[in-house]
């Protein structure tokens, strides 16, 4: 179960399971898709999802698997759903009532070559570590443990212009948002493009840092159970939620352990950050730098702490001390 439940996850009953049977599953956004699965406002969905590589990586992969995965394509997503009334013009209401995981994960980075993640030109080789989900805690290396708050890396409906459209980047209607405050007792607001809204989701997280610095959060497979609902107000142009959080990697106001990037670019004073919080991990916590990174992406946040201080900004990065044992 989730460690975190709001209201609206304690009262639902389920009216439609999606399995992640093969004809439930899709590849790309394309409004032409025909629907898994035809549902009323207001009905809740149990969705069966797989992980962001569609079941490459198991629990006896090694980095070198990581380092051959395909990613032609990538996102497996369970759906589409068709919401009886949605027009474009509308707003698809996600209620998202509760997530399970599977018992494992997986976080990992790949051949600096491919030139994916944050820092691809440090790290030549890939790296992979798999997670044992202990229901609430993903435990790591060095007896480090790092709070579950999970969500789904893509969630959207479908756009409006025809043909296919590739998964990875994320668009007005939504997909491969990565913002993990998308968690259980979270509403999530979807501008619909497409008649029946044709609403999917997949690649789930069970954990993730602000930022998923690596290019993965914990991937894991999961159940994911949602309400939608049609809406005719309010007008948006891109994705809106409200959330309880976490707003902080354990969703808790604690003590943490901070280092800031300083540069007259954002991305560059984000690489930095995420270098000296390596250094600081490989330094004072006895991990290699791989799994520094790795534990970077799942459980450190980024903040940008200011904008206004030309020609230079400022990228903090935060990683809570309670996650190491004493």
């Amino acid at each position: 179960m989730s460690q975190r439940e709001g209201a609206a996850a304690r009262e639902y009953e389920v009216d439609h399971r999606l399995s992640d049977a093969e004809h439930n599953i899709h590849r790309v956004w394309d409004n032409g898709v025909d629907p898994a699965l035809t549902v009323e406002s207001g009905d809740v969905i149990r969705f069966e999802c797989r992980d962001a590589v569609d079941r490459q990586i198991t629990v006896e992969s090694t980095p070198e698997d990581f380092a051959n995965v395909s990613f032609d394509p990538v996102h497996p997503l369970t759906g589409p759903v068709a919401v009886e009334g949605a027009a474009p013009g509308d707003v698809l209401q996600v209620d998202l009532l509760d997530f399970q995981h599977k018992g494992w994960g997986y976080t990992g980075f790949l051949p600096g070559e491919m030139g994916l993640g944050l820092l691809p030109g440090e790290f030549p080789d890939a790296g992979l570590h798999v997670w044992d989900l202990d229901g609430d805690v993903g435990r790591f290396v060095n007896g480090i443990e790092v709070p579950l708050d999970p969500f789904p890396g893509v969630i959207g409906v479908a756009p409006g212009e025809g043909g296919e459209h590739d998964t990875l980047p994320p668009r007005s209607v939504g997909g491969n948002m990565d913002v993990k405050q998308m968690t259980a007792g979270s509403t999530v607001y979807l501008p619909v493009e497409a008649d029946g809204a044709l609403f999917s989701i997949g690649d789930c997280h069970a954990a993730q840092g602000d930022g998923e610095v690596c290019v993965t959060g914990i991937e894991a497979e999961m159940f994911v159970t949602a309400r939608l609902t049609v809406r005719t107000d309010p007008e948006i142009e891109q994705p809106r939620l409200e959330t309880d959080g976490p707003f902080t990697p354990t969703g808790a106001d604690e003590r943490m352990y901070g280092t800031t990037g300083i540069a007259d670019d954002l991305m560059e004073a984000t690489r930095k950050a995420i270098r000296h919080m390596i250094e600081h991990l490989h330094a004072e916590r006895g991990l290699t730098r791989g799994e520094a990174y790795i534990l970077c992406s799942a459980a450190v946040d980024l903040k940008i702490s200011e904008v206004v201080d030309a020609p230079n900004w400022t990228v903090t990065a935060f990683l809570p001390e309670s996650i190491f044992p004493e």
